[in-house]
């Protein structure tokens, strides 16, 4: 069976700033990767590159065993991959409803919309309960949990989840993560990306760190290895330093242009 995700030797930049250098790793149909490292590392790059919203400068990307390299997002979402964004991915002006809609009958076709908005309701009962109210009226958790449902309630192929943790209460990312564990039951591969070593750790089976935009150890999540451990330690101390970029994006390289190294 061919891997939910391959990322083949994959580099990226924004304009002439590198922000990965050759990074490979895989995951595999059906299986759990945690993808994480320093502030600025890349990981936010990585979920943007391999879900279309950012062009690699090299390498390719595979979803499902198919070459989805270069493709746009949207097209990447119909072979199966879900991306869920760092920050709230919500249309403001539509309401809690309309934005489940659209997610739904996207992802699952008109048949299933109603099925799977009840079983929104029932799983996120504040989404019922706020269910015609404009999305941008939500509160930054409860945004969050309005892109999540969409996502978790209609699984793919793969999710890519990106700092699932950012705004939810911890009562509530509990419930996430209970529900990514599902997913993953049901046969949908997860790769996240978390600053929570220890929750995200705890739900996958392989991880991967990068460290300057580059991969610094790809294997078991389990064992913490030296690698593992290391960011770990700088993560708790807050002793990681902050490159230029976008959203604390481009890895541990500030400055350094494309085909520099």
């Amino acid at each position: 069976m061919a891997d939910a995700l391959g990322v083949d030797h994959v580099s990226a930049a924004y304009g002439p700033y590198r922000a990965l250098f050759d990074v490979s790793f895989a995951v595999a149909a059906g299986g759990a990767v945690a993808l994480v490292g320093p502030n600025g590392a890349g990981k936010s790059t990585v979920a943007r590159t391999v879900s279309g919203l950012l062009a690699p400068t090299g390498g390719r990307v595979q979803v499902g065993g198919r070459d989805v390299t270069g493709w746009p997002a949207w097209r990447i979402a119909r072979a199966g991959l879900a991306h869920v964004p760092e920050g709230r991915a919500v249309f403001g002006a539509l309401s809690v409803e309309e934005n489940l809609r659209l997610a739904f009958r996207r992802r699952a076709g008109r048949a299933a919309v109603g099925r799977l908005l009840g079983r929104a309701y029932e799983r996120f009962p504040v989404l019922g309960e706020r269910r015609h109210h404009p999305a941008g009226t939500l509160s930054g958790g409860q945004q969050r949990l309005l892109s999540l449902a969409g996502v978790l309630l209609a699984p793919p192929l793969l999710v890519v989840a990106d700092e699932l943790s950012l705004g939810l209460a911890p009562v509530v990312l509990d419930d996430v993560y209970t529900q990514l564990a599902v997913l993953r039951a049901a046969g949908t591969a997860l790769l996240v990306v978390e600053q929570q070593i220890d929750r995200v750790l705890a739900l996958t089976d392989r991880a991967v760190v990068l460290e300057r935009g580059a991969v610094a150890y790809d294997g078991p999540s389990t064992g913490a290895p030296a690698a593992l451990a290391r960011v770990v330690r700088t993560i708790g101390d807050g002793a990681a330093g902050r490159s230029v970029g976008p959203d604390d994006e481009p890895g541990g390289h500030p400055h350094q242009a494309v085909g520099e190294r």
